[in-house]
């Protein structure tokens, strides 16, 4: 079901069929007064009285034949994520009950709300109604339709609203993700990344040949088994000052994970087309920032490979350099992505020089073991923005929870044969090994934070924001951060 959202200035139509008001949480009703109804208020009380017992949060009753008022309970103080839940929650309300036309009243809000209550309450609303559905050959229609009537002025362009901004790069991030690997392989990848320039972000593709000529070979050994190309991308979106050092995010994009040589068992490896979610993130925020405008440089910076078994794929042992110049024993080829990360981390810190960077990677397993799908695991050599992306995770209801570095963990990763390997055999603490990896590629003291999203990413039953399958993670939480400390 989606949502089409209309805005309207007006007053209250004697024939809309479904009213949409909001209420304190013992059912009072505002704004019943101001509409031409043809029952009683003390009617429509006496209904509510009956009601009350339930403690249901949602009440739909008829006021005659041809017309019905749908109460929402509505909390005092709310933060704007309990307003953007309860509206995913009447979404599912709305979607059970097959209501296909309401009419919300945004001057029908409670005074100690949120001045964007009604903003916050659909963005949950369209949060929770995203479904990939292009491969249904069955196409159903199933448009919810909602008007709004309200004495503000009228929202027009998507770059000038922020929720309307930030949806759309959020779905594109759980469109990406949701593609299958026979489709979004890393040629398509950079196709589609290649069309954000129309948004004003400065797009520049680097294919094999010119990361071979760069030093990419940790990247591109992940690669090589692949018939596909294997690519790092740059998005810049210029909305600072032109003086102003950028903010960066990196993601990891293998599209298709086999494990190679070191291959997975079946059943873990069906889902693996999700394995390019943190590069998705970023493209997403990246789209999120430019449709904005936001008053921020920013940098996007994504590997993006296929990780498969062919006569020409990456053995198990093999020693690859890195464009750092440091050198890696592969000995699982099933950690690929901490290879593609190592190459982009160090060319964004030596090319773009910015503020911070932080990675988004599904990278490990064991951050599910250590957190399940509830939070991200943050790793940073920095206090600052460690504290500044849980705060933001907060607001947002994308969760962060701050695990271990140290020089301790060092030894587990150092390798007898070249600089390091790629994987800890000693057994344990294998996503802070993961981090301790990447971290040797932050070559300058960059400010640098990585999230293990591996258990965030993807859900196969759906959140409170989401209904399952890809949750777009990420998008809005790095978003709060530009939004909160860096614009």
């Amino acid at each position: 079901m989606s949502i089409k959202i209309s805005y309207k200035k007006g007053i209250a139509d004697k024939n809309v069929k479904n009213y949409v008001l909001f209420s304190n949480e013992d059912f009072a009703v505002y704004g019943l007064k101001k509409l031409s109804l043809s029952r009683s208020l003390n009617q429509i009380n006496k209904t509510i009285n009956n009601y009350k017992s339930q403690k249901k949060d949602f009440l739909n009753f008829n006021i005659n034949p041809n017309q019905k008022i749908t109460l929402i309970k509505v909390k005092k103080k709310q933060s704007s994520t309990d307003i953007e839940k309860l509206g995913a929650t009447f979404y599912n309300f709305v979607k059970s009950n097959l209501i296909n036309n309401l009419t919300f009243f945004d001057k029908n809000i409670l005074e100690t709300q949120s001045k964007n209550f009604i903003d916050e309450f659909l963005h949950g609303m369209q949060l929770k109604s995203y479904e990939f559905k292009k491969y249904k050959t069955k196409k159903v229609n199933t448009d919810t339709t909602i008007n709004i009537i309200t004495s503000r002025k009228v929202p027009t362009k998507i770059k000038k609203n922020r929720f309307a901004s930030l949806l759309e790069g959020t779905n594109f991030t759980k469109d990406l993700v949701s593609e299958p690997g026979n489709i979004l392989h890393p040629d398509e990848y950079a196709k589609r990344i290649l069309q954000l320039k129309k948004f004003g972000i400065k797009v520049k593709v680097y294919n094999k040949k010119q990361l071979k000529k760069l030093g990419m070979g940790a990247l591109l050994g992940v690669g090589q088994g692949s018939i596909r190309g294997s690519y790092l991308v740059t998005l810049e979106w210029n909305g600072g000052k032109s003086a102003d050092k950028p903010v960066a995010f990196v993601g990891k994009g293998v599209c298709f994970d086999t494990g190679g040589y070191s291959l997975k068992p079946a059943r873990f490896m069906e889902d693996m087309t999700y394995d390019m979610a943190g590069s998705a993130a970023v493209v997403g925020l990246m789209k999120t920032l430019a449709l904005r405008k936001a008053n921020v440089n920013a940098v996007g910076v994504v590997g993006l490979v296929e990780n498969m078994v062919s006569g020409n794929a990456q053995r198990p042992g093999d020693i690859v350099k890195s464009y750092s110049g440091k050198t890696i024993e592969v000995l699982n080829t099933d950690a690929e992505g901490r290879l593609v990360l190592a190459d982009a981390l160090t060319f964004t810190e030596k090319k773009f020089k910015p503020k911070f960077i932080v990675d988004l990677a599904t990278l490990t397993g064991a951050i599910i073991v250590s957190l399940g799908s509830e939070y991200g695991g943050l790793f940073s050599n920095d206090d600052k923005l460690s504290n500044q992306l849980i705060e933001a995770g907060h607001k947002v209801d994308e969760k962060l929870w701050r695990m271990p570095l140290h020089k301790n963990f060092d030894k587990l990763i150092n390798s007898k044969n070249a600089d390091m390997q790629n994987i800890n055999y000693v057994g344990g603490a294998g996503s802070t090994t993961a981090a301790q990896f990447l971290q040797r590629f932050i070559l300058n003291k960059t400010p640098w934070a990585h999230l293990d999203i591996a258990g965030m990413a993807f859900s196969k039953y759906g959140g409170a924001l989401n209904s399952g399958g890809a949750t777009g993670y990420g998008v809005r939480l790095l978003n709060k951060l530009v939004e909160d400390y860096y614009e």
